[in-house]
C-alpha cells in the first residue's frame, strides 16, 4: 500500500505513518493505534504474515497446518458454522465503560464483523419461512443492497434470527466493548470526531451502505459500522418490551452515533434505519468449531 492507502486502512493520518517510518524501532504507538496495527497484521494473508516473521524474527501465529484452526488460535476471526458470517473474538477482561469510563469485566465472546446483511437474512428466511422485510420486492431483496444491513426488522425478528443461527443478540456492554476497545476511546477509531469515517446524516448519503464500506472506521477488534449506518438491536431490556439500540444510523447526526450513547425502542419498532448483529460466547463457539474440524 502507499502511505495514503495504509493511513486510510488504519484510520490514522498520513503524517503519523511517515513518523512511524522515520522513527522505526524508537516509536511506541498509542494503544489504540497499536491495536489497529495488530488487527491489520493478524487479518492479513499468510504471505504477508510470513514476510513479517522473516523481517522481524517474531512468530506471529502458532505453527498449525489447518487454516481454520489457525484462524481460531491466532487471527481470532472465524466463520460461524451455521450462518457463515465472519466473527472476531473479543478477549475476556476489563474495559472502560460509558462516558464516565467505569471499569467493567466481561467474559470472552465473538461478535459479527459486519451488521447482518440482506443476503444473510435471506438465508434465514429461506430456512424458516419467516416474513421478509417490507422493502424487499416480492419477497426478494434488490441486488444492489445485498451487502447492506437488513432493516425493517423488529426485536422479535432479530431474536429469532439469533436463535436460528445458534447465537445471541449482544448486551449493550458487549456491543460497547467491541466498538471502543478496552481503553475507553470515544469512537471506534479513537478520540477524534471524524464524521467521514461513518455513514451519518452529515455525509448526505441518505441510505444504508455496505457493511464493509468504512474501512477507516473499524474498531480496535476489526469490527465495522459501530458508528452510523444502522441502529443495532441489543438484548439489554431497559423496561418491559423495550430494548437498547446502539451505534446511530444514516439518519442520525454524528453526535448521536457515539458508542456510549443510550437509546431504546419498543420491541415492535420496525424502521428503515434499524438492524442488528450477533454474538456468541467464546467457549461455546470454539467448542462448536473444534467439533466441526474433527468431523472433517
Amino acid at each position: 500500500m502507499s502511505i495514503r492507502e495504509f493511513a486510510a486502512h488504519l484510520g490514522v493520518s498520513e503524517r503519523m505513518i511517515s513518523k512511524w517510518e522515520a522513527g522505526r524501532e524508537s516509536i511506541q504507538p498509542r494503544p489504540v493505534n497499536q491495536a489497529a496495527l495488530d488487527t491489520c497484521l493478524t487479518r492479513s494473508d499468510p504471505d504477508t504474515q510470513a514476510r513479517f516473521t522473516f523481517l522481524t524474527g517474531d512468530s506471529l501465529v502458532p505453527a498449525v497446518d489447518d487454516g481454520a484452526a489457525r484462524d481460531l488460535l491466532a487471527n481470532k476471526e472465524v466463520r460461524h458454522p451455521i450462518d457463515g458470517s465472519p466473527m472476531v473474538k473479543v478477549d475476556g477482561g476489563v474495559y472502560l465503560s460509558g462516558p464516565s469510563i467505569e471499569p467493567v469485566w466481561l467474559p470472552a465472546f465473538y461478535i459479527d464483523v459486519y451488521p447482518t446483511s440482506n443476503a444473510d437474512y435471506a438465508r434465514f428466511v429461506a430456512a424458516t419461512g419467516r416474513a421478509t422485510p417490507r422493502h424487499w420486492d416480492d419477497g426478494v431483496f434488490p441486488d444492489r443492497i445485498e451487502k447492506h444491513p437488513v432493516v425493517y426488522v423488529t426485536w422479535q425478528d432479530v431474536a429469532a434470527y439469533a436463535e436460528w443461527a445458534g447465537k445471541q443478540l449482544p448486551t449493550s456492554q458487549q456491543w460497547e466493548k467491541a466498538a471502543r476497545g478496552t481503553r475507553g476511546a470515544v469512537y471506534p477509531w479513537g478520540d477524534q470526531p471524524t464524521p467521514a469515517k461513518c455513514n451519518v446524516r452529515e455525509n448526505g448519503i441518505g441510505e444504508t451502505t455496505p457493511g464493509d464500506c468504512y474501512r477507516s472506521g473499524v474498531s480496535p477488534y476489526g469490527v465495522y459500522d459501530m458508528c452510523g449506518n444502522v441502529w443495532e438491536w441489543c438484548s439489554t431490556e431497559v423496561s418491559p418490551g423495550r430494548h437498547e439500540l446502539k451505534g446511530g444510523a444514516w439518519t442520525s447526526p454524528f453526535d448521536r452515533a457515539t458508542p456510549t450513547l443510550v437509546n431504546d425502542a419498543a420491541a415492535t419498532m420496525c424502521d428503515d434505519d434499524t438492524g442488528f448483529r450477533c454474538v456468541a460466547p467464546a467457549d461455546e463457539l470454539e467448542r462448536l468449531l473444534n467439533d466441526t474440524l474433527r468431523r472433517r
